[in-house]
């Protein structure tokens, strides 16, 4: 025998014996990058779990979604790209961001904090003079986008999660077209993962000379991006009409009979200053998607024409790019700073320690705490798991409806009747954490009476639990849930 097939019988030979040291020096390595993220416990331990049980598939779940990618060096860049447009835009005239400050503490108290929170952390600013619409569900909603993108002028900016070409799709890409050819700029960033099924629409876009890019595209070897989705959804139409909230663009939020379960949502038309935190917001998107810089003034960001409304507001953002969870802090310091009531519309409950926390806290204080969850649902998982964390709620006295009537969407919260929390951000920790999501902050005590009213509305086609039934419910569900709760840091 040749000495060369000597050889590689002996390395074959010795791979046979010795094929598990590769990989077990791989989950080695793993296992130690998961302990040195120092991120909850919980999680660590759920995902070391998994990948002691089941070796191979838990490999391959946390390298899409477990690897912690807030300090790699994409987030980095981008950060580092925005810090200079930053600065410019909060150090304009710090004194007159004070004086906003006092004037809303004079009428809304302490509420004001959950405002001067991200403010002081160099996050936002206070706008004044707004006006904000209520828009329920896409029968709503879609008419009033229709409309405001037909009178555009100078330029259409949109940002959203899901962008589906359907009937709804189109009619929205029929006006971009037409106003593009009008002179119009149009700039759409959309996310990969949610807007995944639309290369058609891309194709006809681009064709028209339109500006298309997508949110941290998803391919080998940059897989596990897949975990970090862009979940905004945000219009701005001239720098004076802006969309924010809930809805995407998808014909199942219309309810005209093409989709069996009925879709609540809640979504704000924006006219005032605060649509320049709308249009910040889209361009640093733009700005590390398209690699294009941009100029903080006019016709971008306008403050000209009359006042239609008077209501201060703020706009927070946050995602796995933010050295905090700055969405999840501005809302807690809201239900920190509640004394009457506060009402929570979320499809997605997942709480975090210092959510439930101050949730306890705030009816320990004698605040009226009401919590709106689906009763019917798109994820049964998250729905029982979610279910695992009322029984402490119920118990100090928190009210738990369910939504029966259909999916409820909506993420809204109202405090005192005074500050209106409207948005993409969900009660979870996925939307807390990891994915990129933003909230308006609105002072507006009609806006409030709207939303309330809604809720109002919403509890006809509820259920409220109950303690004590709740709490004897059959064994075999409360095991589900539970075994639900155990997979959610893995959500």
């Amino acid at each position: 025998m040749s000495p060369v097939i000597e050889f590689w019988e002996w390395t074959f030979g010795l791979f046979k014996t010795w094929y598990w040291l590769p990989l077990l020096l791989a989950y080695i390595g793993v296992i130690i990058s998961i302990l040195l993220d120092n991120r909850n416990p919980i999680k660590s331990v759920a995902y070391i779990m998994l990948l002691v049980f089941l070796p191979g598939l838990g490999l391959v779940v946390y390298y899409f979604f477990g690897r912690d990618l807030r300090k790699q060096r994409i987030f980095n860049l981008k950060g580092a790209g925005a810090m200079p447009l930053m600065e410019r835009f909060w150090n304009t005239n710090l004194h007159e961001f004070e004086r906003r400050f006092e004037r809303a503490e004079e009428k809304f108290g302490g509420l004001v904090a959950a405002s001067r929170l991200v403010f002081n952390l160099h996050q936002t600013v206070l706008t004044e003079n707004n006006h904000f619409e209520l828009l329920i569900n896409g029968e709503q909603k879609f008419p009033s986008v229709y409309a405001a993108l037909e009178e555009a002028e100078h330029h259409i900016h949109i940002e959203y999660y899901i962008f589906t070409y359907d009937d709804v799709g189109r009619k929205v890409v029929d006006i971009l077209m037409r106003k593009a050819k009008q002179g119009v700029e149009v700039r759409l960033v959309i996310d990969d993962m949610g807007s995944k099924n639309n290369k058609r629409m891309v194709r006809r876009l681009k064709r028209a000379g339109i500006d298309v890019y997508r949110f941290m595209p998803v391919t080998f070897p940059f897989a596990a991006q897949a975990n970090y989705r862009n979940h905004r959804k945000i219009i701005v139409v001239d720098g004076k009409v802006g969309f924010v909230g809930g809805i995407n663009m998808d014909d199942r939020y219309l309810n005209n009979g093409k989709h069996e379960l009925f879709w609540r949502d809640t979504h704000l038309k924006v006219e005032g200053p605060m649509v320049n935190l709308l249009q910040f917001q889209f361009l640093l998107s733009w700005h590390f998607t398209a690699k294009k810089n941009f100029d903080l003034k006019p016709p971008y960001f306008e403050n000209t024409g009359p006042a239609k409304g008077r209501s201060p507001a703020t706009l927070v953002a946050s995602g796995p790019d933010s050295p905090r969870p700055y969405c999840m802090e501005a809302i807690l310091t809201a239900i920190n700073r509640a004394s009457k009531i506060i009402r929570i519309t979320t499809p997605y409950f997942i709480p975090s320690d210092q959510l439930t926390t101050a949730l306890l806290m705030a009816v320990g204080n004698g605040v009226e705490v009401e919590l709106m969850l689906p009763g019917k649902t798109d994820s049964y998982i998250v729905q029982h798991a979610s279910f695992s964390y009322l029984t402490p709620l119920l118990r100090a006295g928190v009210r738990v409806f369910l939504y029966e009537r259909g999916f409820v969407h909506a993420k809204s919260i109202t405090v005192d009747n005074q500050l209106a929390i409207v948005g993409t951000v969900n009660m979870d920790t996925r939307s807390f954490y990891i994915n990129f999501e933003l909230a308006a902050l609105a002072y507006d005590e009609a806006l409030c009476k709207a939303l309330d009213d809604a809720f109002e509305d919403d509890l006809q086609y509820s259920r409220e639990l109950n303690y004590h039934i709740w709490g004897s419910r059959h064994i075999v569900r409360r095991v589900t849930e539970s075994v639900c709760r155990l997979l959610t840091p893995l959500l």
